[in-house]
């Protein structure tokens, strides 16, 4: 049974950070591709930040690039998201997705920036 769950989300102060882990089971995580997304309430699922399974080359959408990271440790399973500088507007859902011959989701962490 495959699970992808997330955790490391709460309120965090403007300016702060926080890191998101997803631990995953189920799949060849070292084959699958990673991504975070995100959704805020009235607005679509945007892709956050991708990693390969290969080289682990990283995408990020324009609006957190320079500030999340994205990393994955295969040894153990789990992709991180570190996101420094936090803006209000990051405040949203946020998902790990999981892509190896099919796609998976997780349930989603809350992340809020607010003082």
């Amino acid at each position: 049974q495959v699970q992808l769950v997330e955790s490391g989300g709460g309120l965090v102060q403007p300016g702060g950070s926080l890191n998101l882990s997803c631990a995953a089971s189920g799949f060849t995580f070292s084959r699958a591709a990673m991504r975070w997304y995100r959704q805020a309430p009235g607005k679509e699922r945007e892709l956050v930040a991708g990693i390969t399974s290969g080289d682990g080359s990283t995408n990020y959408g324009d609006s957190v690039k320079g500030r999340f990271t994205i990393s994955r440790d295969n040894a153990k399973n789990t992709v991180y998201l570190q996101m420094n500088s936090l803006k209000p507007e990051d405040t949203a859902v946020y998902y790990c997705y999981a892509a190896r011959l099919r796609v998976y989701w997780g349930q989603g962490t809350q992340v809020t920036v607010s003082s």
